[in-house]
């Protein structure tokens, strides 16, 4: 293992930029893959690494979803270099375009929400997508549907439940409201067409470039009602009000958006209960109740 890196990684990775890799330095790991910069005679590099025995899946889903965002020409995408294939007797890993994080501009979170926007803008006959892909580590299923609530309930809600019934986190009392819940989401959602979304839009997933613009990393993506994103990103926090203030008046949400967070966010608290634990199964319950 040369600098860290396992000989086998780097043998494929050397095949994949064609040059020679001189060394890699660690440069601090999200809650899933460790990451690394490549240090090549051809520049720079990225590289995410999982060991994972769905890792190859996960980087390969995630370089299909860089590119669709890429495709947009909305926003800053890292270039995907390659991945590890299924049946690589390796570590799972993704190699991206090494982007040197700078100091923000002052027009950033203009820039920011202009963009969101304009991708939100970019449409589909149907909601969810042509191949299922992940959010973190967990499978997020993208089976096409004609209807916004169905595809909610049945590709987003229902295998989240499921996946934490294994794990029996929840009550039958839980269940009954679920149940309860799903048949008064048609009174709720409003009708929109199938947008683009990151699918995983919170502070960690956005950084800023070498001239200080957005530039998104890490999607989950899918063609799905726009709120999905704008309720991630409020979920944790880390976004100036700019940011929302651009948004909305270059493509403003529906009337009631600010109702609905809640309900949106009721999924990313969910796939929060099956990566990390039951610490957020109260605040499921207390969506769940505020919504019946």
């Amino acid at each position: 293992m040369a600098s860290g890196l396992p000989e086998n990684v780097r043998k494929s990775c050397e095949m994949l930029l064609g040059t020679t890799i001189e060394a890699s330095f660690h440069v601090g790991d999200g809650d899933i893959n460790e990451a690394r910069r490549l240090e090549t005679s051809g520049g720079r590099f990225f590289l995410k690494m999982n060991a994972a025995p769905q890792a190859h899946e996960m980087f390969a889903a995630e370089a299909k979803g860089l590119a669709l965002l890429a495709k947009s020409h909305t926003l800053r995408i890292p270039k995907v270099i390659g991945h590890s294939e299924p049946g690589d007797n390796n570590r799972g890993f993704l190699i991206l375009e090494f982007i040197e994080a700078g100091h923000r501009r002052a027009d950033f979170w203009s820039r920011f929400g202009e963009g969101l926007a304009a991708l939100h803008r970019i449409r589909n006959k149907y909601f969810g997508l042509e191949y299922h892909n992940f959010i973190g580590s967990l499978s997020q299923f993208n089976k096409q549907h004609n209807n916004w609530i169905t595809f909610y309930i049945e590709e987003r809600l229902l295998p989240q439940i499921q996946l934490a019934e294994t794990q029996n986190q929840f009550s039958t009392k839980d269940h009954e409201n679920f149940d309860l819940l799903f048949k008064k989401l048609p009174q709720i959602l409003p009708d929109e067409p199938p947008a683009l979304i990151h699918g995983d839009l919170w502070s960690g997933n956005f950084l800023s470039d070498e001239q200080g613009a957005p530039v998104l990393i890490d999607p989950a993506v899918c063609f799905a009602s726009r709120e999905m994103d704008i309720a991630m990103s409020k979920l944790f926090g880390g976004f100036d009000r700019e940011f929302y203030q651009v948004y909305q008046a270059a493509y403003p949400l529906l009337p009631g958006w600010e109702e609905r967070i809640d309900l949106y966010q009721l999924y990313y608290l969910l796939v929060h209960v099956n990566l990390f634990g039951g610490g957020y199964i109260q605040s499921v319950r207390q969506v769940v109740r505020r919504y019946l």
